[in-house]
């Protein structure tokens, strides 16, 4: 789980320093918009928009933003929105899974590759890499919500599959079948959690070194800067000396 924390801190750094909060809020309500046309409205009976709720919240987005992106979604001016999956490899052939939701295939597509090749590395087919990762459901709950140990006993009886807990929070990991109850349970347990939905999480990670980390990382906060691009996914590990560089 070391290898894991480590990627957590990678990816979770850009939303942390995004100074641009209009454009990290216009992705959150482009997922809730999503989620509430493909499913109901109410996020107790739509598992997907009560993630994107949620995440919505753990960013502060404002509830009458939140609001208007569901009620856009039932009305006839929401936009349509692919969900594509793009999959390539990054410097040091590290593996990249990016996530999008956009309303036209050709440029988001064009703009992906164009960043993949810029870093050195390459867009490759769908398929390509992500059996190096397994699609997980994730549960994670501030550290004050409950001791290590509660938190492990209450996740087991809902169905879990595995707990990590440290002082900055609990993470529990479940299968994507399973998620919707597994969340509840642990809700009616402990109250609102800070975040639920479905991630990719490499099996392995690769360790590199810091000129390859320093490419990479520019990879993902290009990725992440684009309009389109909802998440993204590496399995990549890099020195302490070079998170510690990162978070300056």
């Amino acid at each position: 789980m070391a290898g894991h924390s480590q990627f957590k801190n990678i990816m979770h750094r850009k939303g942390k320093q995004d100074a641009v909060r209009s454009k990290l809020f216009s992705k959150l309500a482009r997922e809730i918009t999503v989620a509430a046309k493909m499913g109901m409205p109410d996020p107790n009976m739509n598992p997907r928009l009560r993630a994107a709720i949620l995440a919505a919240r753990a960013e502060n987005m404002p509830k009458d933003n939140i609001d208007r992106a569901i009620k856009k979604a039932a009305g006839g001016d929401a936009e349509n929105y692919d969900e594509i999956r793009y999959e390539g490899y990054g410097p040091g052939g590290v593996a990249v899974i990016v996530e999008a939701l956009t309303d036209n295939r050709n440029r988001t597509a064009s703009e992906v590759r164009s960043y993949f090749t810029k870093s050195g590395g390459s867009l490759a087919e769908t398929g390509a890499v992500s059996f190096m990762f397994d699609r997980i459901g994730v549960v994670e709950f501030d550290a004050a919500k409950a001791s290590g140990d509660d938190m492990l006993e209450a996740a087991i009886d809902a169905g879990a599959d595995d707990v990590s807990s440290d002082e900055d929070g609990h993470e529990i990991v479940c299968s994507v079948e399973n998620l919707h109850e597994v969340a509840r349970a642990l809700e009616a347990k402990f109250g609102e959690p800070r975040k639920s939905g479905l991630v990719w999480r490499p099996q392995n990670t690769i360790a590199v070194d810091d000129e390859t980390a320093e490419k990479l990382i520019r990879l993902v906060d290009t990725l992440n800067d684009n309009d389109d691009v909802q998440n993204v996914y590496a399995n990549f590990e890099v020195s302490e000396a070079m998170l510690a560089k990162m978070s300056d």
